[in-house]
């Protein structure tokens, strides 16, 4: 069953057309990558999906309700969490306030102890300034928000990029964990190898058309032709 069913989607900055007619779908309990080059139009998808690009017409549908004309605000309340390239960290609050800003949503939002569970580093960090944390801290950080706030399905924009080879492992075995757990997660990623360990399938972006979809086979057959067209 789709969790998420994109029909036709086109999205526009000011005069400027971004995304064209794409399709594309994520089923429930499914881990799907958006690859392509920067400039491709991936960001601009996860942002149409959660409302953030005010232009945009064709369907998207979340869980069997059209949700193209909702405010941010409502989409996330349907259990949507979003997770930018930048993190979203407030850098003057401290890690447990960081944590609890958003209010849980629903019996599916994973209380403190589960989240500390899975990321220790934050119990231990809990009282200290999000920006003495550091990068790969910053993304966990960044992850367990909307787990804490009850997401069913998590948009992650490029979690690894500019992160040591160790706390890319991490974070693929926190995203691997979060899978096992019931979510459904969209992931933005560059890193072909990390992407074909976590995910069951790819789209590839270019020029904002969806022009192939790939499974993890094709990617891992493909690497070095796709790095070449990524620019990696």
């Amino acid at each position: 069953m789709s969790m998420l069913e994109i029909t036709n989607l086109n999205a526009y900055y000011g005069e400027s057309h971004v995304l064209h007619g794409v399709d594309m779908s994520v089923d429930a309990g499914e881990v799907v990558t958006l690859i392509g080059r920067n400039g491709a139009g991936k960001t601009t998808l996860l942002k149409s999906i959660i409302g953030d690009i005010p232009h945009r017409t064709g369907s998207i549908r979340f869980d069997g309700t059209e949700i193209l004309g909702l405010s941010p605000e409502r989409i996330c309340k349907m259990r949507v969490g979003f997770v930018p390239e930048d993190r979203g960290i407030f850098s003057t609050l401290n890690v447990f306030e960081n944590l609890t800003i958003g209010r849980p949503n629903g019996r599916d939002a994973w209380p403190l102890e589960r989240i500390y569970e899975l990321f220790p580093v934050l119990k231990a960090r809990s009282s200290q300034k999000a920006s003495s944390l550091s990068g790969g801290e910053q993304q966990m950080l960044a992850i367990a928000r909307p787990l804490y706030m009850g997401a069913s399905f998590l948009l992650l924009d490029e979690p690894t990029e500019g992160l040591a080879p160790v706390i890319v492992d991490a974070i693929g075995a926190v995203i691997k964990q979060i899978k096992q757990a019931g979510l459904t997660i969209l992931l933005v990623e560059q890193n072909l190898p990390f992407a074909t360990e976590l995910a069951d399938r790819h789209y590839l972006l270019e020029n904002g058309h969806i022009v192939r979809e790939m499974t993890n086979r094709q990617v891992s057959e493909e690497e070095e032709t796709l790095l070449e067209h990524l620019g990696v």
